[in-house]
This record gives structure tokens, C-alpha cells and sequence, in this order.
């Protein structure tokens, strides 16, 4: 009992830490301060198919490593992006907010990250968790409590209203969605029109690439595997570097994860780790 509620506080510290500094996005320009060959607070990664390129979405705008391994800006943009998603080979969807505060609604590139275009809801919602799945983008808006679809960007359908940290949809079945709460997972069936009761294990992030191999992190950075859609899940390692920020799954044994200290990849299914790209401490946010 006492370690469930234990695992349930973490979570919703997490959450509650995670929409709190980033609401509203006024601390962006404060941020922006920061050099291109620094990175500080990371809320998504993502992989190119044709290069194996790393894009990590930050609070001070989308960084690759160069050549020597070290972060440089994609773009001129230094907005802090919130929701961050490959859906494909250099066509991403991403939310936040501009350094001038407001929210960014949806927004995409078909340039990996060099320009981006707004798409809908801008100065209304911030997703804080995308996902690309069977022609659809499946967005958590923070703004709003809602998990939203859209299948062309502009027009959304609203589902359920819950408080969730991140979502990850099934390969197979689009109206799997699965949503990390205070509580636990909670499971929608029905494409997030609704979702019952979180129920644990307690995790921060989820990444479901492949039908027998779903990811989650819990706020403690132990990185779980389920082989059949969350019913058991099955502990792998501890992702190094503290209380993670981002998980990505490129494949069934391919994995990404950002914790406070660095961006870590594993290409065994998550027994280990190597750093692909050094974190600099954000001081709280």
C-alpha cells in the first residue's frame, strides 16, 4: 500500500511539475539565453528513417548533434516546443509556445525541423503529447484537458477529458490509445472518446512502435516492456541520468529516452544504454 501510494505521488508530482512550468510559455525568452551547443529541458525525440537522424525537441527550440556530437539548433527557432512527433522521414508535427508567450496550437514541417508551418489552433491549445499513427495525429491538449484526433490537421474531434502526462497509440488498432495519469495507464478502446480509471503501474511516458513491444518510464527512470498492449509489463533497466523527460520507441528493440543529464539510446530493447547527446540542468523547469 505504502509503495503504491508512493508510485501515485511521484507520478502526480511529475504531471503537476510538468504543467506548471510549462503552461503559458513566458519563460521561453528567459531560456533562450542559452548558447545552440547547450540543451537544457527536453520534451520529445524523435528519429529520422533514411539517416538515423536524432531531433530532440527542447524548451529552447529542436537540436540535432552535429558532427562532433554535440546539439545544434534545426532552424532559427528558438520557441519552446511542447508536443513533438516524426510521423515520417522529415515531416514533423509539434506544439508549444513562441518566446513572446501564447500557444502554438499545431504545428508542422515537411523540412525535419528547418521551417514550420501552423496548421490549426493556434493561441487556443498546447499539446503537450503528439502521436502519428494510421494517418491520424493524436494530440493530449493541456490547455484543455482533452485528448483531440485529427486526420488533416485543421479539424479536430474532441474525446475525453482527463489529466494525463503522455498518450501512445496501438500500431494495429486505432482506437487503442493509452494515456500515463496519476493513477496509472488509463486505457481508451473507443479512439479516446473515453477513458476509465487509470490502473498501475505508475508511469511517465509510453512509446508503442511495434504491436509486441510497448515502452513506458516511470518517474524514477525504470524503463518497463510490455509484450502484450500494457496487460503485463515486464522491468528492463534504469535509464541513467535521473527523472525522465521523453520516450521515444523507434522500434521493437530501438529506444530513446531523455532524462535530466543527457539523451540516451538503446538498440538492445532497453538492457543498455549509450549517451547520444549531453543535458545541461535546467534549474527546476
Amino acid at each position: 500500500m505504502h509503495k503504491r501510494h508512493a508510485a501515485a505521488t511521484a507520478a502526480a508530482l511529475t504531471l503537476a511539475l510538468t504543467l506548471a512550468a510549462c503552461s503559458d510559455g513566458q519563460d521561453g525568452a528567459d531560456s533562450s539565453a542559452a548558447s545552440a551547443t547547450t540543451v537544457s529541458h527536453i520534451h520529445g525525440l524523435g528519429l529520422t528513417a533514411s539517416d538515423q537522424r536524432l531531433y530532440v525537441a527542447t524548451h529552447e527550440g529542436v537540436y540535432t548533434p552535429d558532427a562532433s556530437g554535440h546539439p545544434q539548433l534545426v532552424g532559427d527557432s528558438k520557441d519552446d516546443f511542447m508536443g513533438f512527433t516524426v510521423a515520417q522521414d522529415e515531416t514533423f508535427y509539434a506544439s508549444g509556445h513562441p518566446t513572446s508567450g501564447g500557444n502554438k496550437g499545431l504545428i508542422k514541417s515537411t523540412d525535419a525541423g528547418k521551417t514550420w508551418t501552423s496548421l490549426s489552433l493556434s493561441g487556443e491549445s498546447d499539446f503537450h503529447a503528439l502521436d502519428h499513427a494510421h494517418g491520424t495525429v493524436y494530440g493530449y491538449d493541456a490547455t484543455n484537458a482533452l485528448l483531440r484526433t485529427t486526420k488533416d490537421g485543421t479539424t479536430w474531434k474532441d474525446g475525453a477529458s482527463l489529466e494525463a502526462l503522455d498518450i501512445a497509440v496501438s500500431p494495429n488498432d486505432p482506437g487503442l490509445i493509452l494515456a500515463t495519469t496519476a493513477k496509472g495507464i488509463a486505457r481508451s478502446t473507443d479512439g479516446g472518446r473515453a477513458f476509465p480509471k487509470g490502473k498501475e503501474p505508475v508511469l511517465a511516458f509510453l512509446s508503442w512502435k511495434t504491436a509486441d513491444a510497448l515502452y513506458g518510464i516511470d518517474p524514477a527512470g525504470v524503463l518497463s516492456r510490455s509484450n502484450d498492449g500494457g496487460t503485463t509489463w515486464k522491468k528492463v533497466s534504469t535509464v541513467p541520468g535521473g527523472r525522465p523527460q521523453a520516450l521515444t520507441a523507434v522500434g521493437a528493440e530501438h529506444v530513446l529516452a531523455a532524462t535530466q543529464d543527457g539523451v540516451y539510446e538503446s538498440k538492445d530493447g532497453g538492457k543498455t544504454f549509450r549517451k547520444r547527446l549531453a543535458v545541461e540542468s535546467s534549474g527546476g523547469h
